[in-house]
């Protein structure tokens, strides 16, 4: 089963990005933790030419640093840092069983380049399932949470990003027949019981 999940921060996507991945033993590929990671990542770009093992790791971090302003505003990673981050993922990985991608894509164009980079590797998405949650439940679930970068003027950013970045990525999958909506405000168990009835009818 190869899956995205996609909704606003406090939809519950990784609640039920969890869950699906248990459900169907498979790895979880979240943009969120692979930018976190990468913008942690601290090795010397001076030993890239001494050690070429290391040029994986120097690649991640240069791309975490560049992605670093962007996350700490609130704003959307350019497309093309985060189109390179989830290409080196999607290819390191021996993902042909299967995988569900968290966060990502975020546009109509990452959407469109996830397709053509699963052409070649030979893969196809079976589903875009969508979490909709009532704009205000997303706030007040986000400040609920209290983490470091979810500052009231950071979140509401970050959701008026997803709704007018969302609303085209739904409608490229709608097109292809690949997207599940599913009322995500809702216990997570019951998201999840939908999500699995959805998937087997499908």
């Amino acid at each position: 089963m190869k899956l995205v999940i996609l909704g606003g921060s406090g939809s519950g996507k990784s609640t039920q990005a969890q869950k699906l991945c248990r459900h169907f033993d498979i790895p979880k590929i979240s943009s969120g933790e692979i930018l976190r990671e990468a913008m942690s990542v601290e090795e010397p770009l001076s030993l890239r030419e001494n050690a070429p093992h290391l040029c994986l790791n120097n690649h991640i971090s240069d791309l975490g640093r560049y992605a670093q302003p962007y996350v700490e505003k609130g704003e959307l990673v350019p497309d093309e840092m985060m189109i390179e981050l989830i290409r080196m993922q999607l290819t390191q990985m021996e993902l042909q069983s299967g995988w569900l991608l968290e966060g990502y894509p975020r546009t109509a164009f990452q959407a469109e380049e996830l397709d053509f980079l699963l052409e070649y590797l030979g893969q196809k998405l079976d589903w875009a399932i969508y979490l909709q949650v009532p704009q205000a439940i997303m706030v007040n679930r986000c400040l609920g949470r209290s983490l470091p970068d979810e500052q009231p003027e950071i979140v509401q950013r970050r959701i008026e990003l997803f709704y007018d970045r969302t609303i085209p990525i739904l409608e490229y999958y709608d097109r292809r027949r690949r997207l599940l909506t599913i009322n995500g405000d809702q216990s997570p168990e019951m998201v999840h019981h939908h999500i699995l009835n959805l998937l087997a009818v499908h």
